[in-house]
C-alpha cells in the first residue's frame, strides 16, 4: 500500500573476523534498497568502514550512525554502534573478541525488537565453538532465540523458492538423534511447520513430506524400528489433527528423483539430511528461517567462511535474500492475521483428510 510504512530491518553483525560484513555491505550496495526498507546494523561503524574500503565497485554508502533502532534514519544504512571504539578486526581469525562482540551485537537486536524499534531481525553468522567458549551457553541462534522468546518449541526451517526443510534435531551430535526423536517432536515439529507455512508463506492445507531416519525407510524393521515405532505414529497422529502429512520417505530417493517438487515443505529427522540436499539445491537463495517464534528471524545459510572473509570474494545472495524474505514473511504474518481476525472459526468436519491405504499414508 502506499501508505505503509517501510518495514525496519535489524541486521546483526555476526563474527566480525567472518564474511558477514561484506555480504551485508553488498546486500546494501544499491540505493534503490532504501526505497522498500530500513537497514539497522548492530555493529561497529569502525567494522563497517573497515570492511567497505576492502570490496571494489562500491563508491559511497549512505550511513547515519546512531546509538538505538528508535534514531534510525529511514532513507540511510544505519548503524547502531554497540561495540568499543577500540575495537580489532582479524579478517579470517575466530578471536574471544569477535565471539563477544557477536553476542553483544546479537543482544541489543534482540532488545530492540522486543521494544518494537525494529520489525524483523537477520543475523549474520557467527562461529559456534568460539562462542560457546565465550559463554555463550547456546548451539546457535535458534536455541537462542527459544530462550530469549520464552517459546516452547521451534525448528530450523531453511527455505527457498525450489524447497521447504524443516528438522526434528538440530545441532545435536549424530550419535544421539536417534535417541532424541519421539512421536510427540516430529508432530511438534509438524504443528509448527503447517502453521508456518500457512501464515508465513500463504500456503492453504499444505503438504509435509516427513523422512524416514534409516536407509530404505528401516527395509520392514531390518535397518532399523524407528519408522514402524515412531515415524509412521507420529504421521498418522498428525493426519487425524487435519496435517496433511506423508512419508515416511527414504531420502535418497525423495532428492534423486525430485519427489520434493510435490510438497509444500520436507521435514528431515535430523541436520545434515536436510541441509545437505537444501544447499545443494539452494545454496545461493536459501534462507535460514527459525519457525515458531513470535518475531521474524532469518540468516543466510552459510557460516562465517573465514577462509575468505577481507578477500572481497563473499557472495551476498543468501544475505540478500535473507532481508527480503523476512520483509515478506513479515507482511504475509501481517496480512494473515488481519484476514484471520474478520473469518468464523473453521468446522472440524472442513479439514481436508490424507488418504490411508495399507497403514501407510499415501498421496491422496
Amino acid at each position: 500500500m502506499a501508505n505503509e510504512r517501510k518495514p525496519i530491518v535489524g541486521i546483526t553483525q555476526g563474527d566480525g573476523n567472518g564474511i558477514g560484513y561484506e555480504v551485508i555491505i553488498k546486500a546494501l550496495a544499491d540505493p534503490r534498497i532504501l526505497e522498500g526498507f530500513t537497514p539497522v546494523i548492530y555493529g561497529s561503524s569502525k567494522i563497517f568502514g573497515f570492511y567497505k574500503k576492502l570490496i571494489h565497485e562500491i563508491d559511497t554508502l549512505d550511513t547515519h550512525v546512531i546509538r538505538s533502532a528508535r534514531e534510525a534514519h529511514p532513507n540511510r544504512i544505519n548503524i547502531v554502534n554497540c561495540l568499543p571504539d577500540n575495537v580489532f578486526v582479524e579478517p579470517g581469525q575466530p578471536t574471544p573478541e569477535s565471539a563477544k562482540a557477536a553476542m553483544t551485537a546479537l543482544e541489543w537486536a534482540v532488545r530492540d525488537i522486543k521494544e518494537g524499534h525494529i520489525d524483523v531481525l537477520v543475523t549474520a553468522p557467527f562461529n559456534k565453538k568460539a562462542m560457546s567458549r565465550e559463554g555463550f551457553g547456546y548451539a546457535g541462534h535458534t536455541e537462542y532465540l527459544q530462550h530469549a522468546f520464552s517459546v516452547k518449541d521451534i525448528t530450523m526451517f531453511m527455505v527457498s523458492d525450489a524447497l521447504k526443510v524443516g528438522v526434528v534435531t538440530g545441532h545435536i551430535p549424530l550419535k544421539d538423534v536417534a535417541s532424541s526423536i519421539s512421536e510427540e517432536k516430529i508432530l511438534s515439529k509438524l504443528r509448527l511447520m503447517k502453521a508456518s507455512l500457512e501464515r508465513d508463506f500463504g500456503i492453504d492445507n499444505p503438504k509435509i513430506a516427513v523422512l524416514s531416519l534409516n536407509p530404505h525407510s528401516g527395509d520392514g524393521g531390518l535397518l532399523g524400528d524407528e519408522e514402524e515405532k515412531i515415524i509412521i505414529p507420529a504421521v498418522q497422529k498428525a493426519q487425524d489433527e487435519g496435517i496433511l502429512a506423508y512419508g515416511p520417505f527414504s531420502p535418497d530417493g525423495f532428492f534423486g528423483v525430485r519427489e520434493y517438487a510435490l510438497f509444500d515443505a520436507t521435514l528431515a529427522m535430523y541436520h545434515d539430511q536436510g541441509l545437505e540436499p537444501f544447499k545443494a539445491i539452494s545454496f545461493e537463495d536459501g534462507v535460514n528461517f527459525t519457525a515458531g517464534l513470535p518475531i521474524v528471524r532469518t540468516s543466510p545459510d552459510h557460516g562465517t567462511a573465514y577462509a575468505m572473509a577481507g578477500r572481497d570474494e563473499a557472495d551476498p545472495s543468501s544475505m540478500r535474500s535473507s532481508i527480503y524474505r523476512a520483509i515478506d514473511i513479515f507482511r504475509n504474518r501481517k496480512a494473515y492475521d488481519e484476514l484471520q481476525a474478520g473469518k468464523m472459526p473453521r468446522r472440524e468436519s472442513d479439514e481436508p483428510r490424507p488418504e490411508r491405504r495399507g497403514g501407510r499414508p499415501q498421496i491422496a
